[in-house]
Formats: C-alpha cells, structure tokens, sequence
C-alpha cells in the first residue's frame, strides 16, 4: 500500500484524490491546500484524510511515499524538488514544469536518488487513445501519413500558461505514444488575443523520421467545442472523437 500526499484541492485535484482512494493500492494520508474552504470540504468528504496549509507537513518523516502536485504550473517545480529531495515519488499534473530547464533539473534529481517522476497525461490511459494505438500497431491503417488535430473551445483563459501548454500537451503526448517516435522538426504559430503575452490559439506542426507529419490546431477562442483527431494511412482512415 502506497500512502500519498495530495499537493492542491481546486479544480482537478479532487478528481486526483477520488481515485487515489478508490484504488486498493493507494491510501490518500494528507491533502494541501491554501485555501480553507478546500480543505474543509475535502474533510467533509473524506474524513480519515489529514489536511494542511502547510506543504512541509506532508514531507515529514515517512508519513508519504509519494507526492500528487495538482497545482498551478507555477508551483511545480519547486514542490516537485522538495519532494524528491526528500525521497518521494512524484506525480505532477501536465504541464510538468514552467520551463524544459525546470523539467530537465526534476528529471535528473529523480534519475540519481531512483525516484520515480510522472506527468498526467491523462489521455494515454483513455480506452479510446489505447484502442488507436493498438489499431496503428496492427497494421490496420498501412502506412500512417499524417495525424490533424482539433482541440479547440470558448473556454477559460489561464493567466500562467499558454493554451500550447494547456491543451496541445495532451494531442503531442498522444501522437508520441501511437507514433513511438519523437519529432525531428517541429513549428509553431501563436497568438495572443485577449491576455497580453499569453497565446489563447496556436497551430503547431511537425515532421517525423518516419516520414508522418503532423498538425495540432489548439485554442480557448472557438465558436464550437471540437476534441478531434483524423489519422489518415495508406489503407484506411481513422476518426477519434471525443466529444
């Protein structure tokens, strides 16, 4: 039994902690929040739960074995460091860090203490993404030619990352892993609409070594909800979608 500790009970951090609870092999010891009124409801629903507003808490001893970070992207890094320094495993909701140097430093540090680190790209997990990739890995479409995808929205405008981080992660780690294959060029186009400095659309393009090219259209200002996927292969094509 793995006993964690939840970092962050906002908007998905409760999706985080029900399912850590509901698998037999996990016990949520501690969850932290800021927030007052989080914590509260999360002992309300869960009253065997420890809960705090102060992350060292949760550090202390052996009282966890591993960390959930379901913060903003802001706080990851350096939650995830103190975590690992102190021998945790950690988890961290995508985007895994502000920054690929912030990204690169985590991943060493767990490397030389054998720590476990891991990215919630949730998508990986889906019977639908795990049923595209065993369809390509059968042979079933030929020779894959290229890959488009459409995740766009009116949706909320995040003040700390760009939509390319917020929603472009999950179509990038999904055609990483039907492809197998990273990416030997990749191109990107943005812009920033309504906050300043913060691209709310974005149309990122890539070319692989195995001759795939790839489209990811991503933006938080459409007039419909669109989360579609078409593979297009030399013997057949492929919709996902997943609305």
């Amino acid at each position: 039994m793995v006993r964690a500790g939840v970092v962050g009970y906002g908007y998905w951090g409760p999706n985080i902690v029900r399912n850590l609870s509901e698998n037999p092999g996990y016990e949520v010891a501690w969850v932290c929040d800021l927030v007052e009124e989080r914590l509260e409801a999360c002992k309300k629903r869960y009253p065997s739960i420890k809960v705090t507003q102060d992350f060292s808490d949760i550090l202390k001893g052996d009282q966890v074995q591993a960390v959930f970070v379901v913060t903003p992207v802001s706080e990851h890094y350096a939650l995830a460091k103190d975590a690992l320094l102190r021998g945790k495993d950690v988890f961290i909701e995508k985007p895994i860090t502000a920054s690929s140097s912030q990204a690169e430093d985590l991943i060493r540090i767990a490397e030389e203490r054998e720590l476990i680190i891991m990215v919630g790209h949730t998508f990986e997990y889906t019977p639908p993404v795990v049923k595209v990739k065993e369809i390509i890995s059968k042979g079933d479409l030929g020779e894959i030619y290229f890959i488009a995808t459409s995740r766009v929205n009116l949706g909320i405008h995040q003040k700390d990352i760009s939509v390319i981080w917020d929603l472009a992660s999950h179509d990038l780690s999904m055609i990483l892993y039907w492809l197998e294959e990273e990416p030997a060029k990749v191109s990107a186009l943005g812009k920033a609409s309504i906050i300043e400095h913060i691209p709310d659309v974005a149309f990122i393009n890539m070319s692989f070594p195995s001759g795939v090219i790839a489209n990811v259209e991503v933006s938080w200002l459409a007039p419909t909800k669109l989360r579609r996927t078409t593979i297009v292969g030399s013997k057949k094509m492929l919709i996902c979608d997943d609305t």
